[in-house]
């Protein structure tokens, strides 16, 4: 059965291959990841952004992400969306 959210943190490490990792073994599971980013990573709105296109880009075409305040969420398509 698909989870339809998933909650997870980004601390000060940021984003390494790991962090890329878990994100695409919860996408297994469900088709929407809410990831929270805390302060020690950077409570700053371009960070933030900047997070989100890495993300976008390590994951692939078939993912889709907005940001909402100190919070991105990824959302996977089965087909490639950009």
């Amino acid at each position: 059965m698909l989870e339809i959210q998933k909650r997870i943190q980004m601390g000060k490490q940021g984003i390494t291959d790991g962090f890329v990792e878990m994100l695409k073994n919860h996408f297994k599971k469900s088709k929407i990841i809410r990831i929270s980013v805390l302060k020690s990573a950077g409570h700053d709105k371009e960070k933030i952004k900047g997070y989100s296109s890495e993300i976008l880009e390590k994951l692939g075409a078939n993912y889709v992400a907005r940001v909402i305040g100190f919070t991105i969420v990824v959302q996977k398509f089965r087909k490639a969306v950009r």
